[in-house]
């Protein structure tokens, strides 16, 4: 099993997370790339209770049932938490080794940037992805 760990640009928030990933996706809503700032967001889903994050933390509600933490100082987006469901999505880019993400589909591809090209062979799916 792999072991995540990561923080924010100004090393004032670190998170783990020793637990198996749920899922690893790269989301291309528009609020991810809005959140993200980028074309999409390559995250790892996790249960909330196997993540532990350290240091102070802003959050924002960006949907209903979704809130985005970032670093206060620096502005780093680190996740991603649905409380409802028990999960939250760290962001690939603040990982300390991105390379172990693994992605296995491409999400919500409607609102893909049209010169991104995917042919990586992951499923991809116009919307959220089917249950299961």
């Amino acid at each position: 099993m792999a072991r995540y760990e990561g923080g924010c640009l100004c090393k004032a928030v670190r998170y783990r997370a020793d637990a198996a990933p749920i899922n690893e996706r790269v989301c291309h809503c528009r609020l991810c790339q809005k959140a993200i700032g980028a074309a999409f967001n390559a995250r790892v889903l996790f249960r909330i209770e196997d993540v532990t994050i350290d240091g102070p933390l802003a959050t924002i509600g960006s949907s209903p049932d979704l809130k985005r933490g970032f670093c206060p100082s620096c502005g780093t987006t680190l996740f991603s938490r649905r409380d409802s469901a028990g999960i939250i999505g760290i962001t690939t880019g603040s990982l300390d080794d991105p390379t172990v993400f693994k992605p296995q589909m491409h999400i919500f591809t409607a609102s893909k940037q049209p010169w991104l090209v995917l042919d990586d062979g992951l499923p991809k799916y116009e919307g959220a992805p089917p249950p299961g």
